[in-house]
């Protein structure tokens, strides 16, 4: 998937400053001088010989802001690891111990993502790093507005999703009354956020399913590229950008929400949380044709089968010398097309999974596969329908497990995520 959404700006604070706090924005012994390009990719590389006195490179200090219009982790550019997980509210705990828990978790996601430690209990895994960039996103299930009372605010797009044919979901790794999503350029940043938000959860909330996943590191391509997924294949070129005028209508929901919708979801979004299975061992027994086939792109380039670059607009029109689509007409690409499913768009930020080997030696690996949309109903679900008639992918991969989560707006300064619905 690429980076098509706005990036990360650092701290222009955090290099000026010898440190914040514990964890110091100072370099560690053996960092290398990487010098990014505006997107992210690297754009030059030197050795160097460094001391405690030199300044964090640019991916440490790289920080995203808590407070805004949105939740963090949305617009984001995606980061190197991940983890998502999900949390049901103990017995007897409801709409009080809710909020008491979303203002611990808001509290200590600001601080961590301003690459201070946590309020209480730091465990010490990120005191060397900075921010790298930790975004830390909270959302509500279905099941959650029950469990607090709070069922005349559920919104009709928290509506759950309805079967699929390619659903082999295992329910106790789906849904949950709470979800979060962490997301850093340090696995230990990313750690240690995890473990901080599952002490904050106490006696308040108990875990349901994790898990974890990675991206491609910045600064591994010569240039900046579009992410591989775990096939091998570009993935994601078609993202919406935030520079589209019509983006913010596709993504969020808006100041002044329609029919249906609830005032506390304004400027925020919903998640579909879908952990797809790629069956690995069947798709490398394809020739790099039949992949490409399957796809409707070129596997080097993430160009459409008719021509041009990996941006390039695909010609569905295009036949060969017998007459054939070029572009198969079930090849995934040419399924999943925007103008071929009503306009429905979504932002697409996973992260690729590897889970081990079955005990037939089978990996499973994957893709932890997170969309973005102003109205599930209207983004995921017809495309996944679609995708359901016959995708040429559906024999590859598998729908393990599911979650659909009302993500609200994000929080101003002196409030907590969700406190229009909690306290409103």
């Amino acid at each position: 998937m690429p980076d098509q959404s706005t990036p990360h700006v650092p701290d222009p604070e955090a290099a000026a400053r010898e440190g914040i706090s514990r964890r110091r924005l100072l370099g560690t012994a053996g960092a290398t001088g990487l010098v990014l390009g505006a997107a992210g990719g690297a754009t030059g590389y030197a050795a160097a010989p460094t001391s405690a006195a030199d300044p964090l490179t640019s991916l440490g200090s790289a920080r995203a802001m808590f407070h805004g219009k949105h939740q963090p982790g949305i617009t984001d550019p995606m980061q190197v690891c991940g983890h998502l997980v999900a949390f049901d509210l103990a017995a007897g705990a409801g709409r009080k111990e809710a909020a008491a828990l979303l203002r611990r978790w808001s509290d200590t996601a600001r601080r961590l993502m301003a690459g201070e430690p946590a309020g209480t209990r730091d465990t010490d895994v990120a005191r060397d790093s900075g921010p790298s960039s930790l975004t830390v996103t909270f959302g509500f299930g279905h099941s959650f507005f029950g469990r607090t009372g709070l069922d005349g605010q559920r919104p009709v797009a928290l509506d759950p999703l309805p079967d699929f044919s390619s659903d082999h979901l295992d329910r106790n790794r789906s849904n949950g009354d709470l979800w979060v999503q962490i997301g850093a350029d340090d696995s230990l940043v990313a750690f240690h956020a995890l473990r901080a938000i599952q002490h904050d959860a106490g006696s308040a909330a108990r875990l349901r399913w994790q898990m974890n996943g990675f991206n491609r590191s910045p600064g591994a391509t010569a240039r900046p590229m579009t992410t591989r997924n775990l096939m091998g294949q570009i993935d994601g070129t078609r993202n919406p950008k935030p520079s589209e005028a019509d983006f913010d209508r596709r993504i969020f929901v808006p100041e002044e929400p329609g029919k249906g919708e609830r005032d506390w979801m304004a400027n925020g979004s919903y998640a579909v949380v879908r952990r797809i299975r790629m069956l690995l061992d069947d798709w490398e027994k394809l020739s790099l044709k039949g992949q490409e086939d399957v796809i409707g792109r070129r596997k080097s380039d993430g160009a459409p089968l008719s021509g041009g670059g990996e941006t390039t607009e695909m010609d569905l029109e295009k036949t060969d010398a017998s007459g054939s689509p070029v572009v198969p007409i079930n090849a995934h690409a040419r399924i999943t097309r925007p103008d071929q499913n009503g306009g429905a768009a979504m932002v697409r930020r996973p992260f690729s999974y590897h889970d081990g080997f079955d005990a037939d030696g089978v990996p499973d690996a994957g893709l932890l596969f997170i969309c973005w949309q102003a109205d599930p109903l209207r983004g995921f679900v017809p495309v996944q329908r679609k995708l359901d008639r016959g995708d040429a992918l559906s024999q590859f991969i598998r729908h393990e497990a599911s979650g659909l989560f009302a993500v609200p707006g994000g929080a101003a300064e002196g409030e907590y995520v969700g406190q229009r619905l909690l306290e409103g």
